[in-house]
């Protein structure tokens, strides 16, 4: 009997990877992608002892993040108006 296929927003297939696919993906080690997982920084999932991480979901982060100011134009003044 086949597999039905899950799908996600869209209908586009859910891609599920480990942390180890993540970090090549994004260009981290495993233990920060376990940590930023830990931290609930990115969205992930426990299947058994390990971790798991939506590709979609992670995406939607990514997205997010680069849309958010950074650095010294985020900065609130301090002292005297």
């Amino acid at each position: 009997m086949p597999i039905d296929l899950i799908t996600g927003k869209g209908g586009f297939p859910v891609k599920i990877v480990t942390a180890k696919e993540l970090g090549q993906y994004l260009k981290l080690s495993e233990s920060t992608i376990y940590k930023l997982a830990g931290n609930g920084e990115i969205p992930a999932f426990r299947l058994g002892d390990s971790w798991r991480f939506d590709m979609e979901e992670i995406m939607d982060v990514l997205r997010n993040a680069k849309n958010k100011p950074t650095g010294p134009g985020k900065k609130e003044k301090q002292g005297k108006p």
